[in-house]
């Protein structure tokens, strides 16, 4: 669910940022406004970043080599870092860079109607695109909160998409409000505000996402909820007297990696061990729907043995 829905989030943004890119910066060149070529370049880089997540999600998809035995899943959080990346670069730098420039050289603003009805249409398309990705992110986020779906999400493209698409609505109000001031004082120094208050928020956004990508780039594990059911099913067995230590590591999105020590009983056989060990792996399989690659290295329970 969670591939086929953060796909569907992510080809809606593509579509909504694509046109809304084309018309930013239509509006840029008859108005000159700086946030409004702030957003274009803030349009142009999601559209480029969510080209990005579709090609992470496609090599993704690659079969186990010789060279990459456990397959090429991390892909998807390369690619997503890289987002973060160029969101921070082509965003945020850009547009306080621009945003400092107006404020040095004061150029008025032409046709600032222009830019007011580009930004609202981009609004209205912009929220239809937050609304796609809040839709597709519900069911995964279940009980929790929004900032606690971003920061525990193992699937990088909803997140992205969500700050992304938040961003971009935040960042269009205050290009609007930039604007309407502008035109409202004759003064063009608030559409160079709103510029860097732009710029700013896609800062924040940008560290953000490095900040999570990151960490399930170099590799997480199980959260404790997830740990606890793996450790209940492995000890459900009558044999398993109790799991010694565990280590998990997502290899993907879908794909948990679980190795364990678990100590047995000291007389059953090799045979029962390597049944208990296959009926272990099918139970941790069924409480882990994304627990694929299970290692369990039996063992006996030295602390009891020593008592």
């Amino acid at each position: 669910m969670s591939a086929s829905g953060g796909t569907k989030a992510i080809i809606a943004a593509l579509l909504a940022n694509a046109g809304i890119a084309v018309a930013k910066f239509v509006g840029y060149l008859i108005t000159g406004s700086s946030s409004m070529l702030a957003e274009s370049v803030h349009s142009v880089a999601d559209t480029s970043n969510q080209g990005l997540l579709l090609l992470g999600g496609k090599r993704a998809r690659r079969a186990a080599t010789s060279e990459h035995p456990f397959g090429y899943g991390r892909d998807r959080y390369f690619y997503s870092f890289v987002v973060a990346l160029l969101l921070f670069s082509l965003g945020s730098v850009f547009a306080i860079y621009e945003g400092i420039h107006k404020l040095e050289t004061h150029e008025p603003l032409t046709s600032p109607l222009v830019a007011v009805v580009i930004l609202v249409v981009a609004i209205g398309l912009e929220t239809f695109s937050f609304r796609t990705a809040v839709h597709e992110s519900r069911p995964l986020k279940g009980n929790g909160t929004w900032w606690q779906f971003i920061r525990q999400s193992k699937s990088p493209e909803l997140p992205v998409v969500l700050l992304e698409d938040l961003g971009a609505l935040v960042g269009l109000v205050l290009a609007l409000l930039g604007v309407g001031l502008s035109v409202l004082t004759g003064n063009s120094i608030f559409d160079a505000l709103g510029t860097i208050a732009i710029g700013i928020l896609l800062g924040i956004i940008a560290i953000i996402l490095i900040v999570e990508m990151k960490s399930l780039l170099i590799g997480e594990g199980a959260a404790a909820p997830v740990l606890d059911r793996i450790v209940a099913a492995v000890e459900e067995g009558g044999p398993v007297q109790r799991v010694i230590h565990i280590r998990t590591q997502y290899l993907g999105p879908e794909e948990l990696l679980v190795a364990a020590k678990i100590a047995l009983d000291p007389g059953i056989t090799a045979t029962d061990v390597a049944r208990e060990i296959d009926a272990a792996e099918l139970r941790v399989r069924a409480a882990v729907p994304e627990a694929r690659l299970i290692y369990l290295e039996p063992d006996l329970d030295r602390s009891s043995i020593r008592g």
